[in-house]
């Protein structure tokens, strides 16, 4: 039986998913969430397989530890990746989300017999998870979808919101295989901070769509499904990183529209 006051972990390779726990928290601001940044292994977009699969289990070890209720793979990469071996390995102890599955769902409930656009790193738009899952829709959702390497680095060296992002966000959306989309996935955590760039360029004729809000959303509806809002009072935020730099704890400023304190967690040591 599950604990209504225990905590949400959330996992990332870094500090971009910091984008869903902001979600999660103006959402749930009564829930205790526990951040782990495995920022020793960051980013996990160019590692195998095996390698992101092995991170997420030893990640997942520590969440449960700390008797998390729900644990939520806040990485396309990650969630492209493990997140079924997760699921299995953590069984009944905590309920396991990803933040591909709510996309999908509302994109089958919105955009049935339409064309959307998706943009993330080359990791998730080449492993085609996305594709796979909204072709088994059986909606007749047609899926273009379009690798912006140059958005995450760029966001993470605080470059959004001016002339150089602008161009590099047109230069990317421009892309003729972007042409015809009536709504765009943002399929990377870090995207939610350019979000408004993004609605820029397109005016009034495409919906972004902000992964980390519809993530936020559907993890809320579980938790009141099952029982398991915490009522008690107001939350308590932990932040862990595998491999501290100031730099990070000076990005989650961006990241979480606060100035947190990271603590030092050297799981891999």
């Amino acid at each position: 039986m599950l604990d209504s006051s225990a905590p949400i972990g959330i996992f990332d390779s870094g500090i971009g998913g910091m984008t869903v726990a902001s979600a999660v928290t103006r959402l749930l601001p009564q829930e205790n969430t526990i951040y782990f940044g495995d920022t020793a292994h960051l980013p996990y977009g160019d590692k195998s397989t095996a390698a992101i699969q092995a991170y997420s289990i030893k990640i997942c070890n520590m969440l449960l530890q700390q008797n998390c209720k729900l644990i939520l793979i806040a990485c396309n990469s990650a969630s492209a990746a493990a997140y079924e071996l997760v699921r299995e390995y953590v069984g009944s102890k905590a309920k396991v989300l990803n933040v591909i599955d709510p996309v999908v769902n509302y994109v089958k409930e919105h955009y049935e017999g339409k064309t959307i656009g998706l943009i993330g790193t080359k990791q998730t738009v080449l492993s085609n998870v996305y594709k796979k899952k909204v072709d088994a829709l059986d909606r007749n959702i047609h899926l273009k979808s379009l690798a912006t390497p140059l958005l995450a680095p760029m966001i993470e060296e605080g470059f959004f919101d001016n002339n150089i992002s602008e161009s590099v966000i047109a230069n990317y959306l421009s892309d003729p295989s972007l042409n015809g989309i009536e709504a765009l996935i943002l399929g990377c955590t870090h995207y939610p901070l350019i979000k408004t760039q993004i609605r820029k360029f397109y005016g009034d004729t495409v919906e972004t769509l902000d992964t980390s809000e519809i993530v936020a959303r559907s993890l809320k509806a579980w938790l009141e499904q099952h029982y398991l809002i915490n009522e008690k009072g107001e939350g308590k935020r932990q932040f862990y990183v595998s491999d501290y730099t100031l730099s990070f704890e000076q990005s989650t400023n961006i990241f979480f529209g606060r100035q947190i304190q990271l603590e030092h967690y050297p799981l891999w040591e």
